[in-house]
């Protein structure tokens, strides 16, 4: 998955900073993307995965206008339930951006939704 750093991606429009850079928080952001698209044919019908556990060392700045490719590739499929994935962010100079393992559980999409409560109130 390709994306070009924007405004929008950088450390002080997100909060996480204080400079014009991209911010570590979209940057596991497209991660946890790529990791939903290989996991994606993976799974039977109703079944989705949500993430558990993310361990990314962001290594490298990215300015403005910078672009940054990112892969995925499915390490570990612990018991069926649990997906571990290895990620990398790779930019324009072809420098290691960021590298870390991302973890997502298997679950019955319905059956999750419905153990998540509306916490949301009408005034």
């Amino acid at each position: 998955m390709r994306h070009t750093v924007t405004d929008a991606d950088t450390a002080t429009a997100l909060g996480s900073g204080d400079v014009p850079v991209l911010a570590t928080p979209r940057l596991i952001a497209w991660m946890e993307a790529a990791t939903v698209r290989v996991a994606k044919p993976l799974l039977e019908a109703g079944r989705t995965t949500v993430g558990t556990a993310v361990r990314v060392e962001h290594r490298r700045a990215t300015a403005v206008g910078g672009g940054i490719e990112i892969t995925a590739m499915l390490t570990q499929n612990a018991d069926g339930r649990r997906l571990i994935f290895s990620v990398l962010a790779i930019d324009d100079d072809e420098q290691i951006v960021a590298a870390g393992e991302i973890e997502r559980a298997i679950v019955d999409r319905a059956r999750f939704l419905a153990g998540v409560s509306d916490t949301r109130t009408d005034h």
